[in-house]
C-alpha cells in the first residue's frame, strides 16, 4: 500500500482529472508532432525511406532518453529539487517555439544527409519532444505520491496517455491535415505545448503540496519493497520488444503481400495503442482470460488460411485475420506486461525498460531485418515469439513440450530432402499442415509446444510457397521487397509464353516478353497503343533530338522509345531498381534499347533542382502507384519546378494510374490555377493484346496549341481534365490524401 500522506489542503480539481488530462494532451502533442514535422522535411529531402527511418530512430531514441531522465530525476532527487530542475527544463524548451525548420536549412548536396537530418531534428524539435517524452513516467510517479486513494496503482493513467496517442493518430489524416496547412499546424501545436507546460507546472505544484510536510530528501524511498529482479526486467523487455517488432513487421507485410492501400498502416498502430488502453484499464483482469483463450483458437484459422492457403480468401478477409491475430498476440503480451508491473517505487524503471524494448524493436525491423532477410520474415518469427511469451512457459514438464513439434520437423525434413518429385506431394503436404494447424489448439496450455509447432508449420509453409512460386530473384532493402518473377501467359496464337515481371511488394512495376519478336516491345502502362505510346507517335516527326527525363525506372520499358540522337535521364529513388533493370539476366530493355541512358539515383525533386533551367523537351513523371504516393512530387511548387526545367514548348507527362486515389483532381486544380493546358486519357485496350493494360495519363503544356496534335489524334481519345470544386490546392504547406480517395 502507499504510505504517502494525504494532501495538506483540498485541491480545487481532482488529481486524477488533472494528471490524466495532462498525460492525454502530452501524448496527443507527441503523435501530432511526428507526422507534422515529417511533412515539413518532405520537400527538402524527398520521400526516401531512409529519411523516415532516421526520423523514427530519432523519435524512439529521444523517447528512451526522456524515460531515462524521468527515472533519474524521480529516483535520485527529492520532490523540491525534481520540481526545480523540471521547471527549468520546461522554461528552457520554450525557446524552440514555434516549431519550424532552422533558418536557411538545406541538406548537403554531395554527401549523406543523415547527420544533417539528425542535427536539424534536434535543433527544431529536440527540446519540446524530449519534454513531452518525459511526461508519462514522471507524472505517473508524482501521482503515486499524491495521497489519492488510487495512487498506490497509478498505472491506469497510462491508458489516458495512450488514448491521447490514439486520438492524435486518427485525427491527423482525417481532421487536422484536411483543414490546416503546415504553418497553422505549427502555430497551434506551439500554443498547445505552452498549455501543456502550464499543466505540468500545476501537476508539480500538486505533487509539492502533497510532500509539504516531509523534509526535502529522498522522500520516495520505501525500503520495504524488493526491487524487481534482473530476470523479471528481462521478461519486461521481451514482452515489450515482441509487440513493437510485430507491429512494424505486420505493417510491412500487409503492404508488401496483401494490399498496398494508402494509410493502411494506421490500422495496426491503432490496434497496438488500443491494447495499452485496455491492459492498463480497470477492465484488464476481466479481459485477460478471454484474450488468452481466444489467441490459440484464432491462431488455428489464421495459420490454416492466411499462411498455408491464402489464395482461398479475398484480400479483405485475409487482412482481417492478420489484424485479429496481431491484436490478440499483442493483447496477451501487453496483458502479461501490465500484470507484472512493479510497485510504484519502481514505476520509472518499468517504463524505462519498456521504452528501451520499443527502441530495440524499431532498430531491429528498420536496420537489421532488411539486411538479413530477403522478405518480411521477422513477422512470422515474432508470431512464434509472442506464443512463447504466453503464461505458463515453465509449467509442468516444460522440457517435454517441444517433443511433438520436433518429431514433425524431423519427419518433414526427411520427406523434403528424400522426395525427388516434391511437387507431386504439395497438396498432400498442404493438407497435413492444415491438420497440424488444427492440432496446435491442443497445445494451448503449453507455450513452448504451441510456439515450436507453429514455427515448424510456418517454416514448411514458407518453404513450400517459395518452391511453388515463379520468383527467380528477390531482394529486400529500405525501400521494400523487390522481386522478379516468370509468368506463363498465352500469346496471340494461344500458345504458352514466358513473361518476365518486376514487382515491388504487390505492385507490378514492369514486364517484358522474352520472345525475339517482342523483347523490345514496351508493355503494361507503357505500351505503344497506350497514351505514352501515342504521345511518342504523334510527335515522331520532331522528337529525334529531344532531351527526355523520366522519373521512375521500373523494368526500363520506356527506354525502347529512344531514338539515336535523343538524350535520356532516368531518376530513380531505389538503387536496387537500377541494378535489376540494368542486369540483362533479368531485363534487357536498357541493354537493347538505350545503353547510354543516364541513371540518377535519389529523390527526383531534389535531383531535378540540380538540372539546368529550360533543358528538357519532355519530362515523364511515373512515381505514383498504389500506397507509395510521394505527395511532394504533386504540389504546386513541384509543378512550377518541372516547368522551370522544361523548354517553352516542353511537355510534362504524368502517369496517374492508381487503384485508390483520383490524382487527376490534384493536377486539374494546378492546371487551372497556373493557367496551363492539359489533356487526359483514361485508356482501356480495345483488343486482347498480352500485357497491354488500362492506364491513365495526363499531358501538360504551357500553351494549348502545343497539345493540338494529341487533341486531334486518331490513335486515342484525349480529353480535357475535369473541373474540380472544393479541393484545396496541394502545396508544400498542404496536402490531403483522403480528399482524393476514389
Amino acid at each position: 500500500m502507499n504510505n504517502t500522506p494525504q494532501p495538506t489542503a483540498k485541491s480545487l480539481i481532482s488529481p486524477v482529472i488533472l494528471f490524466a488530462a495532462t498525460l492525454f494532451i502530452s501524448a496527443t502533442l507527441m503523435f501530432v508532432l511526428q507526422p507534422m514535422f515529417g511533412k515539413l522535411l518532405l520537400p527538402l529531402l524527398g520521400g526516401t525511406p531512409a529519411v523516415w527511418n532516421t526520423c523514427m530512430v530519432f523519435y524512439q531514441t529521444l523517447l528512451f532518453l526522456g524515460y531515462l531522465y524521468a527515472h533519474w530525476l524521480s529516483s535520485r532527487l527529492g520532490s523540491q529539487r525534481q520540481i526545480q530542475i523540471h521547471t527549468a527544463l520546461l522554461v528552457f524548451s520554450v525557446i524552440a517555439l514555434p516549431v519550424a525548420l532552422p533558418p536557411n536549412s538545406a541538406p548537403p548536396t554531395d554527401g549523406d544527409p543523415t547527420l544533417w537530418l539528425v542535427w536539424t531534428l534536434f535543433l527544431a524539435i529536440g527540446l519540446p519532444f524530449f519534454v513531452v517524452s518525459t511526461t508519462a513516467p514522471l507524472l505517473q510517479k508524482w501521482f503515486s505520491h499524491s495521497g489519492h486513494h488510487s495512487s498506490d496503482d497509478p498505472y491506469y493513467l497510462y491508458a489516458a496517455s495512450n488514448a491521447g496517442s490514439l486520438l492524435a493518430l486518427l485525427s491527423y489524416p482525417f481532421l487536422i491535415e484536411p483543414n490546416l496547412g503546415l504553418a497553422n499546424q505549427r502555430l497551434i501545436w506551439s500554443g498547445g505545448y505552452i498549455g501543456l507546460c502550464a499543466l505540468i507546472l500545476v501537476c508539480a505544484i500538486s505533487f509539492w503540496r502533497s510532500q509539504a510536510d516531509k523534509e526535502d530528501e529522498d522522500v520516495l524511498t520505501d525500503a520495504g519493497i524488493e526491487p524487481p529482479s534482473t530476470l523479471e526486467q528481462l521478461r519486461w523487455l521481451a514482452l515489450a520488444f515482441v509487440p513493437s517488432s510485430l507491429l512494424l513487421g505486420l505493417t510491412q507485410f500487409i503492404s508488401t503481400d496483401i494490399a498496398a492501400v494508402p494509410l493502411l498502416w494506421i490500422v495496426p498502430l491503432t490496434l497496438y495503442l488500443l491494447t495499452f488502453i485496455l491492459v492498463f484499464s480497470t477492465w484488464a483482469d476481466r479481459i485477460r482470460p478471454w484474450m488468452l483463450a481466444a489467441q490459440p483458437a484464432v491462431l488455428t484459422v489464421f495459420i490454416a488460411y492466411s499462411f498455408i492457403n491464402p489464395a482461398t480468401l479475398p484480400y479483405w478477409l485475409d487482412l482481417i485475420l492478420h489484424l485479429l491475430a496481431f491484436f490478440l498476440a499483442v493483447m496477451v503480451c501487453h496483458g502479461e506486461l501490465a500484470k507484472s508491473r512493479p510497485h510504484p517505487q519502481y514505476l520509472t524503471r518499468f517504463y524505462l525498460v519498456m521504452s528501451f524494448a520499443g527502441m530495440l524493436g524499431g532498430l531491429f525491423n528498420t536496420f537489421v531485418a532488411p539486411f538479413i532477410f530477403n522478405a518480411v520474415y521477422e513477422y512470422p518469427i515474432m508470431i512464434v515469439a509472442a506464443l512463447l511469451l504466453r503464461p505458463g512457459f515453465f509449467n509442468g514438464k516444460w522440457f517435454l513440450q517441444p517433443i511433438f513439434p520436433l518429431l514433425v520437423l524431423i519427419v518433414g525434413l526427411t520427406i523434403y530432402f528424400t522426395t525427388e518429385q516434391l511437387f507431386d506431394y504439395l497438396d498432400l503436404i498442404g493438407g497435413a499442415l492444415i491438420l497440424l494447424a488444427g492440432l496446435s489448439y491442443s497445445l494451448r496450455h503449453s507455450p513452448i509446444g504451441l510456439g515450436v509447432l507453429t514455427g515448424v508449420i510456418l517454416l514448411f509453409t514458407l518453404g513450400l510457397h517459395s518452391m511453388a512460386s515463379n520468383t527467380i530473384y528477390q531482394k529486400r532493402t529500405f525501400f521494400g521487397v523487390m522481386s522478379v518473377r516468370d509468368t506463363i501467359i498465352p500469346d496471340e496464337n494461344q500458345r504458352p509464353e514466358t513473361v518476365r515481371e518486376l514487382y515491388h511488394g504487390t505492385t507490378k512495376h514492369g514486364a517484358q516478353r522474352l520472345t525475339a519478336a517482342n523483347v523490345t516491345t514496351p508493355l503494361t502502362y507503357y505500351s505503344r497503343p497506350g497514351p505514352i505510346g501515342q504521345l511518342f507517335a504523334e510527335f515522331d516527326g520532331e522528337n529525334q533530338h529531344w532531351h527526355i527525363g523520366a522519373v521512375g525506372l521500373g523494368a526500363g520499358a520506356l527506354a525502347c522509345y529512344t531514338k539515336e540522337d535523343q538524350l535520356w535521364k532516368f531518376y530513380e529513388i531505389d538503387p536496387l531498381v537500377v541494378e535489376v533493370a540494368q542486369n540483362p539476366a533479368w531485363f534487357t530493355y536498357l541493354s537493347r534499347c538505350n545503353k547510354q541512358a543516364e541513371m540518377i539515383v535519389g529523390d527526383a525533386r531534389q535531383s531535378l533542382l540540380k538540372e539546368a533551367d529550360a533543358s528538357f523537351d519532355l519530362l515523364i513523371m511515373d512515381a505514383f502507384s498504389s500506397d507509395a504516393v510521394p505527395t511532394h512530387l504533386l504540389t504546386r511548387e513541384a509543378l512550377q519546378l518541372y516547368f522551370s526545367k522544361l523548354k517553352d514548348n516542353g511537355l510534362l507527362a504524368f502517369h496517374i494510374t492508381n487503384r485508390h486515389l483520383a490524382l487527376k483532381k490534384v493536377l486539374a486544380d494546378h492546371v487551372n490555377e497556373l493557367h496551363l493546358a492539359a489533356l487526359m486519357q483514361e485508356f482501356k485496350p480495345e483488343t486482347d493484346v498480352p500485357l497491354v493494360v488500362a492506364t491513365d495519363w495526363v499531358v501538360i503544356a504551357k500553351q494549348p496549341e502545343r497539345l493540338q496534335r494529341l487533341q486531334q489524334s486518331r490513335l486515342g481519345h484525349w480529353q480535357k481534365l475535369p473541373l474540380t470544386f472544393g479541393l484545396q490546392p496541394w502545396t508544400d504547406d498542404f496536402t490531403h490524401i483522403i480528399g482524393i480517395w476514389k
